[in-house]
């Protein structure tokens, strides 16, 4: 609950202060006083702008993240005397974290007492780490160059060794026709279909949390408010359509704050995705969060935000009350609309392209669809007649949903496994799961067994009873798949590749293909054999990736040309196994910055950046045994205009052969 407060703490802030991003409410300084020749004091001060915060180093656990120096090189060029002093706090209980909080207010002062190990050393740098609040709070670094002898601070250029360079310099390519790649001649259908895609899977998100016992109720509820309490049934009708709107909007805002993410780094949100431990992470918290739809307890945020944002509506009034009402309706429903907004996250982290650009897209359609009855109710008052009563078909919804994030729980511990090589969660075992699981929920929808909120047990409806036929369906086409009687090509991308397998496989590449999982042992092949390359940057936990090769490279008319006329190199820029210590290395950017590389996935990562100016997967290009660019990069495409593309490039390859 902390850090969700800190999400939604982050959200405001961002979305509050957008235009003002440059203006930081405290201002910082820093001096030097020197004890003896080894000895100094360094003295860090901040002016702290008007009704902002700073919290303290030593503000209690479970509450705001206290502030954190970093001194660089401490205990190496000196050590530290003593903890990190402060000047005068302000202690205050705070009812979101029902702790005691540590503050400043006006002014900061932080005193550090070092001694140098290096008589030599003459300046040093320091990182703090703070949060500044104001009804909101923003997270803050403060870089500290301090010069120890008043001179002005020289930064030293960072470099690599001899070893780095060779390694770092190999990566680069001397591609020829370089300016092939941007030519545009194909058509990458990934951005607009996705977009798309995760806006109906929002949308889809929102019809069904309509249907939870944290909504339902409350649309006549609603309605009924705008209809009766306006004098003029076109303003009642007025206040409905502004307060679907709000509801739209407050989602929307939601996703904001990974637009800044995506803005400090292109691939963080990349990164971030096919972590090990956050994707562990995904499976734990949506394990927990299908568990609360089967009842056995219940999310909730704090009920004080709802009273608050309810008395907040009450007493402005006008649209600024109407934006309060949406935002009760948000709090008060989020123990049924958090696991699904937490799903819709999930899958935007598996789709591809922009994951900030996703969420957003999704975000819009879950709050599009939350507001439309609203509105529409409004307009057709008559239609609340026709509502179904709220009833225990509602906790059938929710159990439904529990499975659902259960399926999607085992998704994400399945990428964990990808990414990380454990070899636990072979493709086998990933089904079996989903078949136990759709089992169940199939027996659930059928009477056989009951959950703790069930209400008295009653004759089955015609719609669970349909949808448990549908569990029934499902449940067989996994079977069918698990004995290799189907091929599963609905589900392509969730389960891990068939080479991935509990059997012996006569190639761990997709589709049984040859392929080469090193450049440059795949490079030397093709000049062996005289063939075009096939240069495929994909991940273990890529699902487009899946999709591209359980769908197009199958087809009757892709497979022959991949297998027969390419020589296929297939680079996971997500793979975390180490490489051997003899190559690993320090890679050096052109603008100065460092990057440690030290697993497959970083090495593959950083080539498919500097050789191509790429990082999204999949990314195909294609390329001659000397390095000459064929064809324009393409991505997530159909089988025709794959198909297109591979012949092109063969027949300049050809070409550029017999000139």
């Amino acid at each position: 609950m902390r850090y969700l407060f800190l999400f939604l703490s982050f959200f405001f802030a961002f979305s509050s202060a957008y235009g003002q991003s440059e203006e930081n409410p405290a201002l910082w300084s820093h001096k030097v006083k020197k004890i003896s020749e080894t000895e100094y004091e360094l003295v860090f001060k901040g002016k702290i702008f008007d009704g902002w915060h700073v919290y303290s180093q030593y503000t209690v656990e479970g509450g705001s993240l206290p502030s954190e120096f970093t001194f660089e090189n401490a205990g190496v060029d000196y050590e530290l005397v003593g903890k990190t002093s402060e000047s005068e706090t302000i202690t205050e209980y705070s009812d979101i974290f029902e702790v005691d909080e540590t503050f400043f207010k006006k002014e900061a002062v932080f005193t550090q007492k070092i001694k140098l190990l290096k008589p030599e050393v003459n300046q040093i740098s320091v990182n703090l780490f703070y949060q500044i609040c104001k009804e909101v709070c923003i997270p803050k670094d403060e870089l500290f160059q301090v010069s120890l002898d008043g001179n002005a601070f020289v930064a030293a250029e960072k470099n690599v060794d001899e070893r780095s360079l060779v390694l770092g310099n190999s990566l680069k390519l001397d591609l020829k026709n370089k300016a092939l790649l941007n030519q545009g001649d194909f058509e990458n259908l990934k951005g607009g279909t996705n977009l798309w895609m995760i806006f109906g899977l929002g949308f889809l998100g929102g019809l069904i949390a309509l249907l939870t016992p944290c909504v339902f109720p409350m649309i006549p509820l609603t309605v009924s408010f705008f209809t009766k309490q306006s004098q003029k049934k076109s303003k009642g009708i007025g206040n409905a359509i502004l307060y679907g709107f709000f509801i739209v909007l407050i989602y929307f805002l939601l996703s904001l704050p990974f637009h800044l993410f995506d803005s400090v780094d292109s691939q963080i949100l990349n990164t971030i995705a096919t972590n090990i431990w956050l994707n562990v992470l995904f499976f734990v918290i949506f394990v927990f969060f299908a568990f609360s739809f089967f009842g056995y307890y219940e999310l909730t945020l704090p009920s004080s935000w709802a009273n608050k944002m309810d008395a907040a509506s009450t007493k402005v009034g006008g649209g600024l009350g109407i934006f309060f009402m949406a935002l009760t309706l948000a709090i008060v429903s989020f123990s049924c609309t958090g696991p699904i907004l937490g799903g819709l996250l999930g899958s935007t982290t598996l789709a591809e392209g922009d994951v900030a650009t996703n969420l957003s897209a999704g975000m819009v359609g879950f709050g599009l669809a939350l507001a439309l009855p609203f509105a529409l109710f409004a307009l057709f008052p008559a239609w609340l007649n026709s509502l179904p009563k709220s009833g225990g078909w509602m906790t059938t919804v929710k159990v439904v949903l529990g499975f659902l994030e259960l399926a999607l729980a085992f998704k994400f511990l399945s990428n964990a496994d990808l990414v990380g090589n454990w070899g636990i969660f072979k493709r086998e075992i990933f089904l079996g799961i989903w078949i136990v699981l759709f089992v169940l929920l199939t027996l659930y929808l059928f009477g056989i067994f009951r959950f703790p909120h069930d209400g008295p047990k009653q004759k089955l409806s015609s719609a669970r009873k349909f949808i448990g036929l549908l569990s029934i369906m499902f449940s067989t086409y996994l079977i069918l798949g698990l004995l290799n009687i189907t091929n599963l090509k609905l589900l392509s991308g969730f389960p891990p590749p068939d080479f991935y397998s509990i059997t012996e496989t006569e190639s761990d590449c997709p589709l049984g293909l040859d392929c080469y999982k090193d450049f440059e042992e795949g490079v030397a092949y093709a000049q062996e054999v005289n063939k075009p390359i096939l240069l495929d940057f994909t991940g273990w936990a890529c699902v487009n990736c899946r999709k591209m090769e359980e769908n197009v490279w199958s087809d009757s008319k892709i497979y022959p040309l991949i297998k027969d006329e390419y020589v296929l190199i297939s680079l996971y820029v997500d793979d975390r196994k180490e490489l051997p210590d003899t190559e690993k290395f320090d890679f050096k950017y052109d603008s100065g910055r460092i990057k440690t590389i030290e697993t497959v996935g970083q090495k593959w990562g950083t080539f498919q950046t500097i050789n191509f100016n790429a990082a999204s997967q999949p990314y195909y290009v294609l390329l001659s045994p000397n390095l000459e660019i064929l064809n324009d990069a393409v991505q997530y495409v159909d089988t025709d205009e794959y198909e297109a593309w591979l012949r092109s490039g063969l027949e300049k390859y050809h070409l550029s052969m017999n000139e």
